[in-house]
């Protein structure tokens, strides 16, 4: 039986604020997964087409390789089942933004 792996991780103190994000964007190559993880610049603003435009910046892009995806979804749904017992369901829609003054 292989002995169990115990990874300790440090982050570096200028790092522990984190990256706030509005939202995060994914896709991928052949050999890995591309998180971007972006917040907006400015408030949502309406076009005369009546499309709202978002304009947002990437603070940080994290790149994994696929055999990770499956260990990050298993955490993701773990801190969310403990995040809703904890404060309820989802406050909003996935994709819903503050409306844009017309």
């Amino acid at each position: 039986m292989a002995p169990e792996q115990r990874i300790q991780i440090k982050l570096p103190e200028h790092k522990e604020a984190g990256v706030y994000a509005d939202f995060v964007r994914a896709w991928h190559t052949k050999d890995a997964f591309v998180l971007d993880f972006a917040s907006l610049l400015e408030p949502p603003r309406r076009e005369g087409t009546g499309e709202v435009v978002l304009n947002a910046v990437v603070g940080s892009r994290v790149r994994i390789p696929p055999a990770q995806v499956f260990e990050l979804m298993k955490a993701l749904e773990q801190q969310l089942s403990s995040w809703e017992k904890q404060h309820g369901k989802r406050p909003t829609e996935p994709g819903s933004y503050p409306a844009a003054e017309a």
